[in-house]
């Protein structure tokens, strides 16, 4: 199927979204304090608006670069080029200041499993970082020249869902655990920080040379 990246691709692209997925941050400190406060179905019905929100970017971003490809090739490489450096700066970023989990006391304020989905979505999508990102993270995995381009984006925005979406709901069950032990363990949470750094500063290399060529 002509829509289906070369397994290389997909094994980087793999490797590069579990690492998301576990890595924490504002999404993750959402849904564990709903699971903490309201229960697991809360808990999955905010990962489901979260995940709702990068089906919307998967494809914007699919349907916009697939334009600019058409339009200007070389405007394409410059996206790629830009989306190099922001993935490093991503990196630098997580050495700096580290991952964002600021879980507080949990609060006993029930919802509805639609207000918790509208909640995930919401954030997913008016985050400005997360627009971002997926702009910049996307194309690195696809060619220009590609004439499946469009469907490939596609592809790859929606096994992003495919990879965290287990380990989302694994996450969600072991919620108190798993909050306490992130809470207390400054140590592996530093070691996720500098995977995240090393990996995406790799993929950024990758790029720039690629372009070079």
């Amino acid at each position: 199927m002509d829509f289906i990246p070369d397994f290389p691709v997909i094994a980087a692209f793999t490797v590069a979204g579990v690492l998301l997925a576990i890595t924490p941050g504002p999404d993750m400190t959402l849904f564990l304090g709903r699971a903490l406060a309201e229960g697991r179905g809360a808990a999955i019905a905010v990962i489901s608006g979260t995940l709702s929100g990068v089906v919307v970017h998967t494809v914007l971003v699919a349907f916009g670069v697939s334009a600019l490809v058409v339009a200007s090739p070389t405007a394409f490489t410059l996206l790629k080029t830009g989306g190099a450096a922001y993935l490093f700066w991503l990196a630098v970023q997580a050495i700096r200041h580290g991952s964002a989990f600021r879980l507080g006391e949990p609060i006993d304020k029930r919802r509805s499993l639609l207000a918790n989905w509208s909640h995930g979505l919401l954030v997913n999508l008016l985050n400005p970082k997360i627009i971002i990102f997926f702009m910049t993270f996307l194309p690195q995995f696809v060619s220009a020249d590609d004439p499946h381009i469009r469907g490939k984006l596609l592809f790859l925005g929606l096994y992003f869902n495919v990879i965290s979406l287990p380990l989302l709901i694994a996450m969600v069950f072991a919620a108190d655990r798993l909050a306490r032990w992130l809470k207390g363990n400054r140590r592996v949470m530093r070691s996720l920080d500098y995977c995240f750094a090393g990996v995406f500063s790799i993929f950024a290399v990758r790029i720039l040379l690629t372009q070079g060529r």
